[in-house]
């Protein structure tokens, strides 16, 4: 009877802790909130800890920091979460989305596959402020955001808007943009960013809409001008060529196969008059593969710069307006991650990255590295990588110091101006830059190269009393004089 009796008051209590446990699980009840936020928390994914931590409904695809909120895309849906406590704000269905806009007017663009037609929504509120139900693709940058709309598959319309603006800037007429319905940012003929190890491809976010775009359709390169919607070429590429719009440029690049090696070749056009600009030969820009020198790939580089190989083995960065090496590596050297201001470049003997300042020979800073390290550029901060330990710094791009450095191995999925995120699996957290570093963390475009002329060409705004000096090329991170 006694073993009874302690049976029975064992079973009571499992039933009344089970009981107690699925209350807390729904919310229903929690006598123990400490207790319960102590088991549910999970492991810290950094070291030191982040200023918060969530674990997302399922692994995230793209994440993207949109003024105050962060937006996560996963695989049926997308959710907005603040950046500074983590909390959710909203949730959608959505199949795919893309951030538009800069630090003050961004906006959330979420569609379906296979149906015509987006919303944009406000990353804060996840209210609507623009729907659209024709448009077949659609294109996001820091100052413009693109949508395609084909009444047949040779009759489209390219419209570009403010990114908050509800009425086309310009509207131009394409014979089509591609087959199907292509979401968000199909490819178009540019650059090819260097990937690193760890560090999602789109952690820096929208960029500036480029000077002009390059549309592929039907085997030709339509060139439209991104500040008129002019369609300034109709290019069809010649049978060793491959065509690509980099830094204003239509760059002619011809690859050869002769004496069982491949010789190359770029001529850069001004898309207005058909004029060449420059050409350099025997520079590889990694267009083709070892198989009969067929291109298959756009030029490795970033924005407007290119990535070439010499006959040597040296790599170099070249102005994509103007031809110019901004730099030239010495041998053995690696770069490991290139924008249009510095060059962050592995040491021959791999055991330091260095930061050069392009166009010039400076050296900006130097930083001890493994064999391992990879990097990724960011208008905000440069993000490495290292093992052995497992490690994930953020640095000011201009001078180097510290601005966060984690031990952890979760990737680096978002860089804002204040701090980054990064994640491991479907957990996410928010690191404040100047909270782990040596250094507090800089105001928006603090750090960089002024300057009046950029890579590229063109003429940049001059910063604005208190802006800082590191407004972009184009000075696009900078507000205008007067507002505020």
């Amino acid at each position: 009877m006694c073993g009874v009796a302690k049976g029975s008051v064992r079973g009571g209590l499992l039933l009344g802790l089970a009981a107690v446990i699925a209350l807390a699980a729904t919310g229903v009840w929690n006598p123990f909130p400490k207790l319960w936020e102590w088991v549910d928390r999970s492991d810290p994914i950094s070291e030191p800890d982040v200023v918060w931590q969530q674990r997302v409904g399922g692994t995230p695809r793209s994440v993207t920091i949109a003024g105050d909120a962060v937006v996560i895309e996963q695989r049926t849906r997308v959710e907005a979460r603040s950046l500074a406590t983590g909390a959710q704000l909203w949730e959608r269905k959505a199949d795919w989305s893309a951030v538009a806009g800069g630090d003050r007017d961004p906006v959330v663009a979420v569609g379906k596959l296979l149906v015509k037609g987006y919303e944009l929504l406000d990353p804060t509120t996840g209210a609507t402020r623009r729907r659209d139900d024709d448009a077949v693709a659609v294109w996001t940058y820091r100052n413009l955001l693109l949508d395609a709309r084909c009444t047949d598959a040779t009759d489209c319309t390219l419209s570009a808007w403010d990114p908050r603006g509800t009425t086309p800037l310009w509207t131009a007429f394409l014979p089509g943009v591609h087959s199907g319905l292509l979401a968000d940012n199909p490819g178009l003929r540019g650059t090819r960013r260097l990937t690193a190890t760890r560090v999602d491809d789109g952690v820096a976010g929208p960029e500036p809409a480029p000077p002009l775009l390059g549309f592929p359709v039907d085997g030709r390169v339509h060139v439209v001008d991104t500040a008129t919607g002019r369609v300034l070429q109709n290019v069809e590429p010649g049978r060793d060529e491959r065509l690509s719009v980099v830094g204003g440029r239509m760059l002619r690049i011809t690859a050869r196969s002769q004496d069982g090696t491949c010789y190359f070749a770029i001529s850069a056009r001004d898309p207005a008059t058909g004029q060449e600009a420059w050409q350099r030969s025997g520079v590889n820009l990694r267009t083709a593969d070892s198989a009969g020198c067929v291109q298959r790939e756009d030029p490795q580089g970033a924005r407007n710069v290119l990535i070439g190989v010499a006959p040597d083995g040296r790599e170099a960065v070249i102005d994509g307006y103007d031809g110019r090496l901004l730099w030239v590596g010495d041998p053995g050297t690696k770069l490991i991650a290139v924008d249009d201001r510095y060059a962050l470049v592995r040491a021959a003997d791999k055991r330091s990255v260095v930061a050069r300042e392009l166009g010039t020979d400076r050296v900006r800073w130097t930083r001890p590295a493994t064999g391992k390290v990879t990097a990724a550029l960011t208008p905000y901060a440069a993000v490495v990588t290292d093992e052995k330990p497992s490690r994930l710094v953020a640095v000011d791009p201009r001078t180097g110091r510290e601005l966060a450095v984690l031990r952890t191995s979760a990737n680096a999925l978002a860089v804002g101006s204040q701090g980054m995120i990064i994640g491991e699996g479907r957990e996410i957290g928010y690191v404040r830059f100047g909270a782990t570093g040596n250094a507090p963390a800089p105001a928006p475009g603090d750090g960089g190269n002024p300057g009046n002329t950029g890579p590229g060409g063109g003429t940049t705004r001059t910063p604005a009393p208190g802006d800082g000096d590191d407004c972009g090329p184009k000075g696009e991170l900078c507000p205008e004089p007067g507002s505020g």
